[in-house]
């Protein structure tokens, strides 16, 4: 009884707060990506991957744990998505790193939410921790761009930063700091050259590019409102 109350509760949270603008970028973003797909006729796969992906990151911006829910779908599929286009960066970053995460990050914004908004905490970090990891960052995507290139992955470099970028990203976002978006446009930005690379050649993924070019749209959106309210917060 008490567990079905507290899902009930759960889902009657995650429902509340949500301006209009929000509800309709959701709803643009989700529709948006599914008919497209369906319309250059991707797989059932990449149409599911790329759905929950954009509600994935969309209810990031806003602060909900269903984030987490649907980049339990999102990360696994993209998973094997990555592997079939010899992505082997990204497959490692999903497979082995996001999809645990996903957990970690429940666990983490469910003892940290605002009891009025119904939203996680923001905050925003300080100067010596972004250059931290902007040093971090960068000796990564070089080390790990040789053994990408070492293992034959296409694209070697350009993968290594895009996973670099996001495994810093995931652990900021789950500290609830502002400035993971801006590291998720890098990774936005580099991911859908990839990706654009990638369907050039043939691929037929275009789900998971569309999929990324929400992702860059949201990021920048989402960034404002973070810094916004992560500056309010801290008054």
């Amino acid at each position: 009884m008490n567990e079905r109350r507290n899902i009930k509760l759960y889902i009657k949270e995650e429902f509340l707060g949500w301006k209009t603008w929000e509800v309709m970028w959701l709803i643009t973003a989700c529709v948006t990506i599914f008919a497209l797909s369906v319309y250059w006729k991707d797989t059932a796969m990449g149409i599911i991957s790329a759905t929950t992906g954009a509600a994935c990151v969309v209810c990031t911006g806003k602060g909900k744990l269903s984030a987490y829910i649907f980049g339990i779908i999102n990360t696994l599929l993209y998973a094997i998505i990555a592997y079939k286009a010899q992505f082997y960066g990204e497959v490692m970053l999903n497979a082995i790193y996001y999809f645990p995460m996903q957990f970690y990050g429940i666990y983490v914004w469910s003892n940290h939410m605002n009891v009025e908004t119904h939203e996680v905490e923001k905050k925003e970090m300080n100067l010596n921790g972004k250059l931290i990891l902007c040093g971090c960052v960068i000796i990564a995507t070089i080390a790990y761009g040789f053994i990408l290139k070492w293992l034959g992955g296409a694209l070697p470099f350009i993968d290594a930063l895009s996973t670099v970028v996001s495994v810093v990203a995931m652990i900021v976002s789950i500290k609830m700091y502002a400035e993971q978006w801006i590291l998720w446009i890098v990774v936005d930005i580099v991911t859908v050259i990839m990706w654009a690379i990638a369907f050039a050649q043939g691929n037929d993924s275009i789900a998971t590019l569309l999929m990324w070019t929400v992702y860059l749209g949201n990021a920048v959106v989402m960034y404002v409102k973070w810094i916004k309210e992560a500056k309010a917060n801290a008054v």
